[in-house]
């Protein structure tokens, strides 16, 4: 099964770091993405805003630059994840970060 999911925008929150019981480094911040697509052959304009984590020890050089309002493009893939307050939501789990 496929699962992989590309995505460029602006950084909009400021990544924050963490350390899991593990040991794991994580980076987290969110991606916002806007853009003009084409649907029945209309323009279409698109908004979205989608939480991004980048895991693992030797992922962490691709966010040592990363800032709110930083252009990038993301690919990786999508998990579903319930948070603390219940609500649901969908995680990009990065594995590439280009700078654009």
């Amino acid at each position: 099964m496929t699962n992989r999911l590309e995505l460029s925008g602006v950084i909009a929150k400021d990544p924050k770091r963490s350390r899991s019981l593990a040991g794991i480094p994580h980076c987290h911040f969110v991606l916002e993405h806007r853009s003009y697509q084409q649907e029945a052959n209309l323009p279409r304009q698109v908004y979205c805003y989608i939480n991004v984590v980048v895991s693992g020890q030797g992922q962490q050089v691709l966010t040592q630059d990363l800032a709110v309002g930083s252009h990038i493009k993301v690919g990786g893939f999508v998990s579903y994840q319930t948070g603390r307050n219940g609500l649901g939501k969908l995680v990009l789990h990065a594995d590439h970060i280009e700078k654009i």
